[in-house]
């Protein structure tokens, strides 16, 4: 984890404040102590450690909403951990710390959901690979219970985003069906010259190293790069049927 060096991820809970600041503060600050300290942190830094705190506190939060947290979706939380950001043992037994102690607290989805928003407001295509780690964490069972379903809908106003992107990725995780229009954005009614605008928009937003410089999470980068892929297949399928 790229803030993983010292007490900075506990400092840096300080400074951000707010729900996801005292969600790191309390796990990471009793380990370093509760000194504020004259420290000075990059929006970047700030960004990255607010995004893994706030994912993992989502993921509670969602794990939970149908009532009880599963076995499914404990292990789903590990694997991510495990194979998506392969953290080292420290990284994840803080991750498992944030997602244990913000399951059972007073704060709501809706709290670290906001905040995260507004700490991210500029980079949207960072609060999209969010969103969709949280779609394949309500799937980890099999199953999109009407809780969850509802709180990947309200996300989508939360975080400003396309409210078509629910749709989408239910499609992919529920009938395992891809709609190249609908991971692009666009519609079958628009003309190819404004579809392929619109690609070459995404391909540049989705872009790894555009991404690296408005500070994504160096682990998260490997998902940037799927969904860089996953706009280009989706742009070529298009092109392939508008030729037919």
């Amino acid at each position: 984890m790229s803030f993983w060096n010292s007490a900075i991820g506990a400092m840096i809970g300080f400074t951000i404040g707010g729900p996801i600041g005292a969600l790191v503060g309390g796990v990471i600050g009793a380990k370093f102590g509760k000194k504020k300290g004259s420290f000075s942190f990059s929006s970047n830094q700030k960004n990255q450690v607010a995004f893994f705190a706030a994912l993992f506190a989502c993921l509670a939060k969602l794990a939970k909403a149908d009532g009880r947290v599963s076995k499914e979706e404990v292990q789903a939380v590990d694997r991510i951990i495990k194979e998506r950001f392969k953290f080292d043992s420290d990284q994840r037994k803080f991750a498992i710390q944030i997602f244990n102690r913000a399951k059972d607290d007073a704060n709501s989805y809706e709290d670290y959901a906001y905040q995260l928003s507004d700490l991210l407001k500029a980079n949207k295509n960072a609060l999209l690979v969010f969103y969709e780690l949280l779609f394949e964490l309500a799937m980890a069972d099999g199953v999109l219970h009407e809780k969850e379903q509802e709180l990947l809908r309200r996300t989508t106003y939360i975080f400003k985003i396309d409210p078509g992107i629910f749709e989408n990725l239910k499609s992919q995780f529920v009938d395992s069906k891809v709609n190249p229009y609908a991971v692009l954005g666009v519609t079958k009614s628009m003309d190819f010259e404004e579809i392929k605008r619109v690609y070459r928009r995404k391909r540049k937003e989705f872009h790894p190293d555009t991404l690296i410089s408005k500070g994504l999470p160096e682990e998260l980068i490997e998902r940037a790069k799927e969904k860089f892929i996953e706009i280009q297949e989706a742009y070529e399928a298009i092109e392939r049927e508008r030729k037919q």
